[in-house]
């Protein structure tokens, strides 16, 4: 796919509103995968030969930024999204570590991404792109800055020094289900060389719980100690009761589709139609908008 003008322009202006999430440009340079000379030429507007179509490509999925034409999409403040934006706050102010596992299609990572782009050291990781310690490490440090080449324990110990002298560091790990095993006991020594430095909030769909609970039971090493760390317990928002969740997914989809439905579409109708995924919102409002 070519780049134009048009997408750079975007990716741009993405940079821009990303930039106060770093504490320095070469920070956020290191976080794009870019050198601080480039950086310094997009930031003044020069992109005519600073970067490969793969670079571009590769910021724009960091960023967020689509690079087909997409519709305008609104954060609704379902109950979902106040529930995690309130527990993502209480763990980035009291560097606290906390375990989301709930149904999924409930906007679980749309709030992460949402709270991550307008909170100062705090990242997101996307477990299910990096399932072993040392993809899932160097990725953490690119998150935040911290350069990923070099050995892994070069790599290891920069990130750790750097998350205890930044200032409230929160790590958000979606999809952490999908984590290696050896993964998982990297994080909880990754937790005990942070502790009292970091926030960690991990997110994932009932087979995540189902993960931790078998292994634990198991008696498998490092499972009952990380989720000592991460509290005890695991957070949820849906209702157990089959009525009473199926209200409270029908009551988000209507949320979300009345703050992005096109004027004149019956909010409820889509609500209905979408049975409650936010995903299937999403698909009946992009049909919505087309016809």
């Amino acid at each position: 796919m070519e780049i134009t003008s048009e997408i750079k322009k975007r990716i741009l202006a993405a940079i821009e509103a990303n930039r106060v999430n770093y504490p320095s440009d070469a920070k956020h340079a290191a976080s794009l995968g870019i050198s601080s000379a480039v950086y310094s030429s997009l930031r003044k507007g020069v992109t005519e030969k600073q970067l490969s179509e793969a670079n571009w490509i590769s910021m724009a999925r960091r960023l967020g930024v689509e690079l087909r034409p997409g519709m305008e999409w609104k954060a609704a403040k379902t109950a979902t999204f106040k529930y995690i934006w309130a527990q993502l706050t209480a763990c980035q102010n009291g560097s606290l570590s906390a375990i989301m596992c709930d149904m999924p299609s409930i906007g679980k990572t749309f709030t992460a991404r949402e709270y991550v782009k307008s909170h100062k050291n705090a990242v997101y990781v996307d477990c299910s792109q990096v399932k072993t310690k040392r993809a899932l490490v160097r990725k953490i440090a690119k998150e935040f800055g911290v350069s990923a080449n070099g050995t892994f324990g070069d790599v290891y110990e920069d990130l750790v020094y750097y998350i205890r002298t930044v200032e409230q560091p929160l790590i958000v790990l979606d999809e952490a289900g999908d984590l290696a095993y050896e993964a998982f006991l990297e994080l909880k020594a990754l937790w005990n060389a942070t502790e009292r430095c970091c926030a960690w909030y991990m997110m994932g769909a009932d087979g995540l719980r189902a993960k931790i609970g078998r292994n634990v039971e198991g008696k498998k090493v490092g499972y009952a100690e990380m989720l000592s760390r991460y509290g005890d317990r695991f957070c949820k928002v849906t209702p157990d009761e089959g009525k009473e969740r199926e209200a409270f997914l029908l009551q988000q989809a209507r949320v979300v589709a009345e703050a992005n439905a096109p004027k004149g579409v019956d909010a409820g109708m889509i609500a209905r139609k979408s049975g409650g995924g936010l995903r299937r919102v999403y698909t009946e409002i992009e049909k919505a908008k087309r016809s």
